[in-house]
């Protein structure tokens, strides 16, 4: 299994960007994924989540700014980040929580990507 982001970078105040995640391996192509953030200092957050019937979800702080949004042909998710702000800035991670049934029940697997990089700084 492997997760890789892109699109991260340096943008200034009120800029867009947009992150790639592409995924391979033991995912379906319409697994639910998601992006989280770290800020330097902080903890992991939860930013947007897309589930396999393109269900979306937003944490406040993001809301009508990001859209997530996924290519089930190329395995790939987006997130789309315009009017950014300095808050903002953190190494943005993809989620992919498998889950697969086992003897004992259901049993939730998370692979992670390494995450890149956005700095939004005037």
């Amino acid at each position: 299994v492997q997760l890789v982001e892109s699109g991260g970078g340096v943008v200034r105040p009120g800029g867009s960007l947009r992150l790639s995640c592409a995924f391979s391996g033991r995912i379906a192509s319409d697994n639910p994924m998601e992006w989280h953030r770290q800020a330097p200092g902080g903890g992991r957050e939860l930013v947007a989540a897309i589930g396999s019937d393109d269900t979306t979800h937003y944490a406040e702080a993001v809301k009508g700014r990001f859209t997530v949004s996924r290519d089930n042909a190329e395995n790939t998710v987006y997130l789309q980040m315009n009017s950014l702000k300095p808050e903002d800035t953190a190494v943005y991670y993809c989620h992919a929580p498998v889950t697969v049934v086992t003897i004992e029940g259901p049993n939730v697997l998370h692979y992670w990507g390494k995450g890149t990089l956005v700095t939004v700084s005037s």
